[in-house]
């Protein structure tokens, strides 16, 4: 991606032209109309782009970027939707010496916010949808390796600050229309005692609680503009409907990983010790327990329910860890993604390039295809541009 700087009002205003002629049906597109389609989101199939999801730059300036080249192969093979899941600390400017204060918070890095809007214009180039996500919002990460300075299941302080944070970005991209951008108010939603403990007990979150920090967040994004498409990712890490989100006009995403026998085995953010995950199988018993297709079925029957009330429905964040067993995974992943697209509802890997995705994942159970360079599971794309 290139690190040449955009002016903001020609960015704005060539992604706004971009759409010109591809909205669905205005600022309403997304709110109850006379006869709503089953889901009243597209099928949009693609990847996670990770250039802003660590809270730390990269050691080196083009570590880890997505580049224009990726993104067009993306293109090419049919795909049209990426997601930037985003920790608020790598746009923000403090002293990295030190824990983040409440006020540095606020203080934003127009150099890395630049660096979004390129990502933006050049995804929107290629005609994909941008989800826009915090990974990272103040006050809340499902994952540790930042301190927090505040709780935002807690502290109004961070509730503050995370409205703050979705306002500027509502501002920012005013103009451009919901089918080239939509929001992800936060990633994976879930409550821990500990906000820096890894392994912390964790559990849903009450709804109301919930639907008090999201209604802030949307209220703030409507407050600048009315007609956002606004995503919440499911309660309880992903993985749960939020029935008290549903009046709020918001899209809900849920979570390919179920089980996580299969989709994280052996991770070491997930197993205190992975030597001891229990050998993953598709279909068959895992640690004592019975999976194949009817328990996936029954895993997602809430959210297929979902979109007979009127709520559109993303898979925001799927895929396998590279220790998986190659075949097992397909197998697995042939049905997650068959229930959920039979119901029309899209999907995004987790990444494109790493070990969730369909580049470079450094499986070691299976002959990778050369691709200018990189390593290309050819099974795995051949599997989802099936669907």
């Amino acid at each position: 991606m290139s690190n040449k700087k955009i002016n903001r009002r020609m960015f704005v205003r060539s992604t706004a032209l971009t759409a010109a002629g591809l909205t669905l049906a205005g600022n309403n597109a997304f709110s109850a109309g006379s006869k709503p389609a089953k889901n009243k989101l597209p099928k949009w199939k693609g990847f996670n782009l990770l250039d802003i999801f660590s809270p730390n730059p990269p050691r080196s300036p083009n570590s880890g970027k997505t580049t224009e080249e990726d993104i067009k192969w993306m293109a090419d093979w049919g795909f049209d939707f990426v997601r930037i899941p985003m920790a608020y600390p790598r746009y923000v400017v403090f002293d990295r010496t030190k824990d983040i204060t409440k006020d540095e918070v606020y203080k934003l890095d127009e150099k890395v916010l630049e660096e979004i809007d390129n990502i933006i214009l050049t995804a929107h180039k290629y005609k994909m949808h941008v989800s826009l996500n915090l990974h990272r919002g103040p006050g809340f990460c499902i994952n540790a390796g930042f301190h927090e300075p505040f709780n935002l299941w807690k502290d109004k302080e961070a509730q503050d600050a995370f409205n703050f944070h979705w306002s500027m970005w509502a501002k920012r991209y005013k103009g451009i229309s919901s089918d080239k951008l939509s929001f992800d108010l936060l990633n994976e939603p879930t409550y821990r005692e500990d906000m820096n403990d890894q392994y912390s007990k964790s559990h849903p979150l009450p709804g109301e609680l919930y639907r008090q920090v999201a209604k802030g967040a949307s209220d703030a994004i409507r407050a600048v503009d009315p007609g956002r498409l606004i995503v919440a990712d499911g309660n309880g890490g992903g993985s749960l409907v939020t029935p008290e989100l549903i009046d709020l006009d918001l899209a809900q995403s849920c979570r390919g990983y179920y089980p996580h026998y299969i989709s994280h085995y052996q991770a070491s953010w997930v197993w205190k010790d992975p030597s001891q995950a229990p050998t993953p199988v598709w279909p068959g018993t895992i640690d004592g327990k019975q999976f194949g297709r009817q328990t996936l079925e029954d895993f997602y029957k809430p959210w297929i329910e979902l979109l007979g009330k009127g709520v559109g429905v993303h898979c925001g964040d799927c895929g396998c860890y590279s220790k998986t067993p190659h075949e097992v995974f397909l197998a697995w992943f042939t049905d997650v993604i068959d229930i959920l697209t039979s119901h029309g509802i899209g999907f995004a890997l987790w990444n494109f390039r790493g070990a969730f995705g369909i580049m470079d994942s450094e499986r070691t159970d299976i002959r990778y295809t050369d691709w200018y360079g990189h390593k290309l599971d050819s099974k795995l794309l051949d599997l989802i541009r099936k669907y």
